[in-house]
């Protein structure tokens, strides 16, 4: 099978045409609400190596970073978070396409994609850090190939298409991959990032995932036509899957970075989801979502999908879901317990990890703002070994 023919994004005149959102080209699925597996006859061949012990695997990733989620809802709750965004249904999302990559791609996200964290290795206690106010950024990049969450709504996708420009130049056969809300798609930067990546044909997958609002606003009017869609227009192709479908998000990343290693430039995918709880835990999606609109996406929930195809297979033991159990909060205890004994940073620390190399414009402030720290009887305070290094 041609992975180019299956990730080509343009559409035939009867779907290009304008048409009620959530209708046109079909979404890639493997595995329906229901939990049966259905054949496809171009993307079974990109998860055909998937034993039952890995799809019990995706299922604990999965459990394990809602249960990472709700414990930071509720460290935010008690105080000890300023934020938190909410990952909440969209976890096959994550987890099918995190699970896809090599451990020499580079990840760009934005600010939900803690559950692609957690794929990549980040520490349990520099994934809520950001959060606590405790850094600037949670973890060193390089570590685990994957760089820190980027605030700035689409600015990743620059990042991302950039770092592509040099692994073409390096003449490596890594890829970048940049995870993005709907809500991106309207900022100038992904759209500068496509053409970038378009006309330099750069190893680099666009994630999109399609979570249905940006914040208040809802998808069907930020676009009359399928996100999908819109990448044609700057000649790279696309994927639309179902979000909720580990396998299937699985399947497509994996053509996404064939392509990628291939010399065949970029691919845009689109994952349908639907973003479950609030915006961040500043929100309140009551103000502005249909009640019976999450119960339906409720009932495509992406855990209990994965849940009921290992039912079917006779996977889901008492013995499984305990071990999964165990291991969520295992995972949780050790989120709570870094986060609530996190050290304060010091007031100086501000300064640190700003430049790589000495910088006297900073050296200087950093010198005022010791003095000014001394004037108050704080010397301890106003003492910085390292410098603003």
């Amino acid at each position: 099978m041609s992975t180019d023919q299956t990730g080509q994004g343009g559409s035939t005149a009867s779907t290009s045409a304008r048409y009620p959102h959530g209708q046109g080209r079909d979404l890639v699925q493997l595995v329906p609400p229901s939990g049966e597996r259905v054949s496809h006859p171009e993307f079974d061949y990109w998860v055909r190596d998937i034993t039952d012990e890995q799809l019990c695997s995706l299922y604990e990733d999965m459990t394990v970073i809602r249960r990472i989620d709700v414990e930071a809802t509720a460290l935010q709750r008690q105080g000890e978070l300023g934020l938190w965004p909410p990952l909440l249904g969209q976890e096959a999302a994550q987890i099918g396409s995190g699970r896809a990559l090599r451990s020499d791609d580079f990840v760009f996200s934005s600010y939900r994609e803690n559950g692609v964290a957690y794929c990549r290795g980040v520490d349990l206690t520099d994934l809520v850090r950001v959060w606590r106010g405790n850094a600037s950024s949670g973890w060193d990049p390089y570590t685990v190939n994957m760089a820190t969450p980027q605030i700035i709504i689409g600015a990743q996708t620059l990042h991302a298409t950039g770092y592509a420009m040099g692994i073409q130049n390096d003449g490596a056969d890594s890829v970048a991959v940049t995870y993005f809300g709907d809500g991106a798609t309207s900022e100038g930067d992904v759209n500068e990032a496509m053409v970038f990546a378009a006309s330099f044909q750069v190893p680099v997958v666009f994630f999109c995932t399609n979570n249905h609002w940006a914040i208040s606003e809802p998808v069907r009017l930020q676009s009359h036509i399928q996100l999908a869609d819109r990448a044609a227009g700057f000649g790279i192709p696309s994927l639309r899957v179902d979000g909720n479908d580990v396998l299937a998000v699985m399947a497509a990343t994996r053509v996404a970075l064939d392509r990628a290693r291939r010399g065949g430039g970029p691919t845009f995918i689109e994952a349908v989801s639907y973003r479950m709880g609030p915006h961040t835990t500043a929100d309140d999606p009551t103000r502005y979502r249909d009640a019976n609109e999450l119960e339906d996406w409720a009932a495509k929930d992406p855990i209990s999908r994965i849940a009921a195809l290992l039912d079917r297979k006779g996977l889901l033991t008492e013995e499984l879901q305990q071990q999964v159990k165990d291991k969520a909060d295992a995972v949780a205890h050790e989120m709570r317990t870094g986060c609530t004994t996190m050290p304060d940073p010091e007031p100086l620390d501000v300064f640190k990890h700003v430049y790589s190399t000495p910088n006297s414009w900073l050296d200087r402030q950093q010198d005022h703002y010791a003095r000014y720290l001394a004037s108050f009887g704080d010397p301890a305070g106003a003492v910085s070994e390292e410098g603003a290094r």
